[in-house]
C-alpha cells in the first residue's frame, strides 16, 4: 500500500519554490494495552478527579496552570495561549547550508521523507544541487501549530527532512567527566581489538528488530489459542570487574559460536 502524505508544504530557497509532500519516515510499533477491571474484565476509563473532594471534574471545567519556581501556580487561559502560537504557513524556509555531517546526530529528533508535489522538475533540481555541493540545508517551518527547525538532506535519491531538538534539550558533551583510570594493558588492548575484529560486518538494518514486541505478540497468540504459557525464570549473569577476564570470556564465546555456525568441531 502506497504511503499517505501527512502534510504538504513548499520548500523555499530564495526565490525558488518547490512544492513537496511530507511523509513520516518512522512508524509506531509499540504494543498498547487496555486497562481492565480485574473482576469483570470490563475496560476502565481514566477521569480527572479533584483530590480534595474525589469528585470527577469534566474537562471543559479545567484550566491550565504552570507551577512556577517558588511554588506559585500561574493560570493560562486558552485564548492567551492561542495568541502566542506560531503563524500557520506552508513554507519550509531554507535559511543556510552546511557541509554534510556538520550536524551531530545528538540533535536529531524525527525524520520525514519529502516527495515532489505538482512538479518533479524543481524537486529533482534541488536534490541534485544538494548532492553536487555535498551540503544539507537548515530549514524552518510551522506544522500543526508548532514551529520546527530541521536538516534537509539527500537520502537514497530522495529528500529527507529531520527535525532537530532545541538547544535547551541537548546535553553538551563538555558537561560529562572524561574517562579516568590506569592505562590499558597491551594484552587487554590486543584482546579488545581482536574482539572488535571478530564483530566487524556491514550494517544490516533488517537484523535489528524489537524482540520483546515479538515475544509479547507470540504470547498473545498463544493465549488466544488457549495454551498455557511457559514462564521462563530470568537469572542475572555473573559479572566480573576484571577487564582481562571479561575479554577472554567474550573471545571464547565468540570462537565457540563461530565454530557452531560453521559446523566445525569445538
Amino acid at each position: 500500500m502506497a504511503a499517505r502524505a501527512m502534510w504538504k508544504g513548499v520548500l523555499c530557497v530564495g526565490a525558488m519554490r518547490v512544492p513537496v509532500k511530507l511523509f513520516s519516515a518512522v512508524q509506531d510499533h509499540d504494543i498498547h494495552f487496555r486497562l481492565l477491571h480485574a473482576q469483570d474484565m470490563a475496560p476502565v476509563t481514566q477521569a480527572l478527579v479533584d483530590p480534595n473532594t474525589d469528585n470527577v471534574v469534566p474537562f471543559e471545567r479545567t484550566q491550565r496552570g504552570y507551577a512556577a519556581p517558588g511554588g506559585d501556580v500561574v493560570v493560562l487561559k486558552a485564548d492567551e495561549l492561542a495568541s502566542i502560537e506560531p503563524e500557520e504557513s506552508r513554507d519550509i524556509s531554507l535559511t543556510r547550508f552546511l557541509p554534510v555531517g556538520a550536524i551531530d546526530p545528538q540533535w536529531y529528533d524525527r525524520p520525514y521523507f519529502l516527495g515532489p508535489d505538482e512538479s518533479d522538475e524543481h524537486y529533482a533540481a534541488l536534490l541534485e544541487a544538494l548532492e553536487r555541493k555535498r551540503v544539507e540545508g537548515v530549514a524552518h517551518w510551522v506544522m500543526r501549530k508548532k514551529a520546527y527547525v530541521g536538516a534537509l538532506r539527500v537520502r537514497a535519491g530522495n529528500l529527507l527532512l529531520v527535525s532537530l531538538r532545541h538547544s535547551g534539550e541537548v546535553v553538551p558533551i563538555e558537561s560529562l567527566a572524561l574517562p579516568s583510570g590506569p592505562p590499558l594493558d597491551p594484552k587487554e588492548l590486543a584482546m579488545a581489538q581482536q574482539l572488535m575484529g571478530m564483530l566487524e560486518e556491514h550494517f544490516d538494518a533488517t537484523a535489528y528488530h524489537d524482540e520483546y514486541r515479538e515475544r509479547v505478540l507470540a504470547l498473545i497468540e498463544s493465549k488466544k489459542a488457549g495454551k498455557k504459557p511457559k514462564l521462563k525464570v530470568v537469572r542475572a549473569k555473573t559479572k566480573t570487574s576484571d577487564l582481562a577476564t571479561a575479554l577472554e570470556a567474550s573471545l571464547r564465546s565468540m570462537k565457540t559460536n563461530a565454530k557452531e555456525d560453521t559446523g566445525a568441531p569445538a
